[in-house]
């Protein structure tokens, strides 16, 4: 039996090679959602406030919760402020409160730094509910955060965030229970509001 060109072998060791490194790239899950994965709610994470500070979001035990990634530049921000103003008023004192964690990784529509961020919010939208620092929701610097959210709840064409105004539903245990795509109005979540509201 004629042996093998050396060029067989190489092209056997780099075929051999291919397939490892695609076997390892996509096949097994990226390493963040393995860490991720053993978080039990959003009460394990500590995220930034507008001003910089440390807050747990234990902070929130027993609240209905609907987090949002928000800008301040986008086709949605009107109608979005809105409606969750609307939302936060009605519900504020009956255990809902309402994250808004301003993301600029969708067509550069939140440049702003923190402070007018809020000031715009505030002023414009008369918003109350807590806003907190910019942060990104994709990619490798994705907030553990939102990594968290998108392993809960992935969406329709997969897991990463769309769009502003993408909207996490999390109930009285810290658990997802949904997530809303930015074309999704606030007040059509209002009803999912009221049942994790009322349920025990």
């Amino acid at each position: 039996m004629q042996l093998w060109k050396f060029s067989n072998w190489v092209s056997l060791f780099f075929l051999g090679f291919g397939l490892f490194f695609y076997y390892f790239t996509y096949t097994s899950p990226p390493s963040y959602q393995m860490a991720e994965e053993t978080s039990k709610s959003i009460y394990d994470f500590t995220v930034k406030d507008v001003r910089g500070n440390d807050v747990s979001l234990s902070e929130y035990s027993g609240k209905v919760l609907l987090l949002v990634n928000v800008a301040s530049k986008c086709g949605f921000t009107k109608s979005n402020y809105e409606e969750l103003n609307v939302l936060y008023e009605k519900y504020k004192n009956k255990g809902f409160e309402i994250l808004a964690f301003p993301c600029n990784q969708f067509g550069g529509q939140e440049p702003e730094n923190n402070e007018k961020i809020q000031e715009f919010v505030c002023t414009r939208f008369k918003a109350e509910f807590p806003i907190f620092d910019k942060i990104e929701v994709n990619g490798k610097n994705a907030a553990p955060l939102y990594k968290f959210l998108k392993s809960q709840k992935g969406g329709i064409f997969g897991d990463g965030i769309k769009w502003n105004f993408t909207k996490f539903l999390v109930n009285k245990e810290g658990k997802v229970v949904e997530r809303y795509a930015p074309i999704t109005s606030p007040l059509k979540i209002e009803k999912d509001i009221q049942n994790l509201l009322e349920s025990s």
